[in-house]
């Protein structure tokens, strides 16, 4: 039995407290808006989560992808609190405010693409892609866009359309948006794909003089946490300079620190036109951005671009504070440490268990893919699930991931300590020895 320092359960989940709570959310909350966790939560600070009946969990979800900082964090607190003091809103395009302009100079000097640098700041993931497709479409005076296999990039009518997972995020809501074309994504563990190949592929769907934007994830995400060769992206930058269009990277899940460089994409030695910033940005409160090259930023007319609450200054205090914190705290570097960790007891669980098919990550951004066999290399998503579900309600929350739902991914908190890591992977470990030992 894993010794406990810092997870509880002390009910069945859920306990009464969460139990009464959830049958207002099943009365009166639609029911797309289904739940993960089988329980409310009532407090939480760093990598800690405490529920309405005093169960504590250790969250290895990190607010899915948005608390790099972890909950809570008290330079992000106290920002807060000193913005409300203040003024909660305007509209940055009507009265604007400084926390927006200031995040915009931090964030351009921290985003390694050479020369003038603009930002613009939304609401959501989904609306930094669509804003990062438009202000593209507004450059190069072009319509089409290249996505890849396995791709997230939101549920909005565009980002839904350029996203590759029909199910659950496409099912019923077609027609979709037009122009959208993808393209195979190098996926090392179950095929292999060449720049020759993705570049014919290109060809066969749709006239490069119509391509105004290619939108890549340099970490796949949601797809199920694929690395790509070191060819694939600076491959894909020649692509763009060859075909004249724009190169957009989506960081929404993979920025932000997550892999142990600012943006993912450094990783790679390319620079992207554009990059789409979310998630992690706010420290959980709603924020997201495009960062890119200025004369490409600019091209959209006045007020083509914005949002009632873009850019709000509660969000832009806050992502000033993760900025800040970022640097000040070394949680880059903390980010490798964490991944290596990470990755050797996934290594660990492999050598253990055959149902273990591939680890695979960048920094903290770690995933491991199950599979029934590891010579069919056959999905494996109902024993992923039995295995979160396991860990889940033993006090290690575990997302799932992947176009086949058979990887468990982490995008934990980058302040969670050593001992914390190691607790909720005890428990994740026996949820393996119980499901598939």
């Amino acid at each position: 039995m894993v010794e406990r320092r810092f997870t509880r359960i002390q009910t069945e989940l859920p306990g009464p407290k969460s139990a009464a709570v959830l049958a207002a959310k099943a009365k009166y909350v639609a029911a797309p808006l289904e739940t993960y966790a089988p329980f409310v939560i009532k407090r939480s600070e760093g990598a800690i989560i405490e529920d309405l009946d005093g169960n504590r969990f250790i969250d290895f979800t990190g607010g899915w992808g948005c608390l790099a900082l972890g909950q809570r964090h008290e330079r992000v607190v106290r920002a807060l609190r000193e913005q409300i003091d203040g003024y909660l809103h305007t509209d940055f395009t009507a009265v604007p405010y400084a926390p927006f302009i200031e995040l915009a100079e931090l964030l351009c000097e921290r985003t390694a693409i050479d020369g003038e640098l603009k930002a613009a700041f939304f609401n959501s993931g989904a609306e930094a892609v669509e804003n990062a497709v438009k202000i593209a479409r507004a450059y190069t005076k072009r319509k089409a866009v290249l996505v890849f296999e396995n791709a997230f990039h939101g549920r909005t009518l565009l980002a839904m359309t350029m996203t590759h997972k029909a199910k659950p995020y496409k099912y019923g809501f077609g027609p979709f948006a037009s122009d959208v074309y993808r393209l195979p994504y190098p996926y090392e563990y179950r095929k292999t794909v060449t720049a020759d190949e993705i570049e014919a592929a290109f060809l066969a769907l749709v006239d490069p003089s119509e391509v105004a934007v290619m939108v890549v994830e340099p970490l796949i995400g949601e797809g199920g946490f694929l690395v790509p060769p070191d060819w694939f992206l600076p491959a894909m930058r020649e692509l763009a300079d060859k075909y004249g269009f724009v190169l957009a990277c989506d960081e929404v899940q993979s920025g932000i620190g997550r892999t142990g460089r600012f943006f993912a994409f450094e990783h790679f030695g390319v620079q992207p036109d554009l990059v789409c910033v979310a998630k992690s940005l706010g420290s959980g409160l709603p924020l997201s951005g495009v960062v890119g090259r200025a004369e490409i930023m600019d091209a959209p007319i006045a007020s083509a671009i914005g949002g009632t609450y873009a850019g709000n200054p509660l969000a832009c205090r806050a992502a000033i504070e993760v900025i800040r914190g970022i640097d000040e705290e070394d949680l880059l570097a903390r980010a490798v440490h964490i991944g290596d960790r990470l990755k050797g007891r996934f290594e660990d669980l492999r050598r253990q268990f055959d149902a273990i098919g591939d680890v695979r990550g960048l920094g903290a951004m770690v995933g491991i893919e199950l599979v029934r066999d590891r010579a069919t290399k056959e999905p494996a998503k109902e024993l992923t699930e039995r295995i979160a579900n396991e860990a889940l309600h033993n006090g290690a929350i575990f997302p799932t991931a992947g176009l086949h739902g058979n990887v468990l991914r982490v995008l934990v908190s980058l302040v969670i300590t050593d001992e914390q890591i190691d607790e909720g992977m005890d428990i994740l470990a026996e949820a393996f020895e119980k499901h598939a030992g």
